[in-house]
């Protein structure tokens, strides 16, 4: 089978793989149909991300069909039409137990990290039954893609942990997906404003017309004025830092209102400075997470039933053949206008379109 596979810090290539086989009982083994890729993919090729190593098969979201199950597999069957979660779940340990499944003592965020994951033609999925989400046939499998990661990470690491109430003044830094994908759900708990920062004008206006209230360009603009202008001198009750560099979760420090809160959502590759010299009196909470997915079937029923349309952060399509090509135009967002893209296992020429 094809897959994308990490090689080292900046070396990726397509190869022909073996296609998986059931190991446990509680194994799936599922045929992708559309994957994508994402922001800590890119991580994993800067050499920031340890735990994955040379030789493995990245990404960790997508949909499919279920091929092949474990003796103890009771939800799924072969033929099933699947949605992939981000985060392998076993539904039993204290963890999990505790809705924090990203620290399952042995599942969390292991595809594509710790196990071969998604950007393949097929992917062995443990803990299928409570790992994996049943889809309608028909159902917009673009739109479900965006369900395997950024829509429950952008709604639980940002919106959730920021506590995002109505009438609040919220200020997302990053209108990459994840940004994005926050933008789109944080309107659930009707905040009085919604202020996008960001360099790319292009995206500034994708926000917009996902609802953003008000746009800052970092990049021509001093950020923190701008937002202290828009609010008053008050701040943001929310801060959501959408990036994972340094210098944005430092400028999250300067856009706080006093007794609000900082929810980090980006992947850190290197340390960022905490200036308590000037926020230890301001009675602020930073929050830090990976994602859990237990909002995926509450945000699945959204999904379903139109409230929500995750499938408008898709600009790009390509077929599994062309993953190389993908990530060319994914990792250059700023010069190809890329949200996420959707990698098909068949030729998007010639593939069926999603309902």
């Amino acid at each position: 089978m094809k897959a994308l596979v990490y090689n080292g810090p900046g070396l990726k290539a397509v190869e022909e793989r073996p296609v998986p086989q059931v190991q446990d009982a509680g194994d799936a083994i599922v045929r992708i149909t559309r994957t994508t890729i994402c922001g800590t993919d890119l991580h994993i090729l800067k050499g920031d991300v340890p735990s994955c190593e040379p030789g493995r098969i990245l990404g960790h979201e997508g949909v499919g069909i279920v091929d092949s199950i474990g003796a103890d597999v009771t939800a799924f069957a072969p033929g099933d039409h699947v949605l992939i979660s981000c985060i392998t779940a076993c539904g039993r340990c204290d963890y999990c137990r505790r809705s924090m499944p990203s620290h399952c003592t042995t599942g969390g965020w292991i595809l594509g990290n710790i196990i071969d994951g998604t950007q393949a033609e097929y992917v062995r999925i443990p803990h299928a039954d409570t790992s994996l989400y049943a889809i309608p046939e028909q159902a917009g499998a673009d739109a479900l893609v965006m369900l395997s990661d950024i829509l429950p990470t952008g709604f639980e690491c940002g919106v959730l942990n920021g506590k995002v109430a109505p009438g609040s003044t919220v200020a997302i830094v990053g209108a990459g997906p994840i940004g994005l994908a926050a933008l789109l759900t944080a309107q659930l708990f009707s905040p009085a404003r919604i202020i996008m920062i960001d360099l790319d004008e292009a995206r500034l206006a994708m926000a917009r017309r996902f609802g953003a209230t008000d746009t800052i360009n970092s990049g021509t603009r001093d950020a923190a004025a701008a937002l202290m202008e828009m609010t008053d001198a008050r701040g943001a009750d929310t801060v959501i830092e959408a990036v994972g560099v340094a210098a944005t979760f430092e400028l999250c420090q300067l856009l706080v209102a006093a007794g609000g809160t900082i929810a980090n959502v980006g992947v850190h590759g290197a340390k960022a400075d905490l200036h308590l010299e000037r926020l230890w009196s301001h009675s602020i909470t930073i929050t830090t997470r990976l994602v859990d997915t237990v909002s995926t079937p509450q945000l699945l029923r959204m999904v379903e039933a139109k409230q929500l349309d995750p499938g408008e952060l898709v600009t790009h399509h390509f077929a599994m053949a062309d993953m190389i090509d993908a990530y060319e135009v994914f990792s250059r967002a700023a010069e190809t206008k890329a949200l996420k893209v959707i990698i098909e296992a068949d030729d998007p020429r010639t593939a069926r379109p999603a309902a």
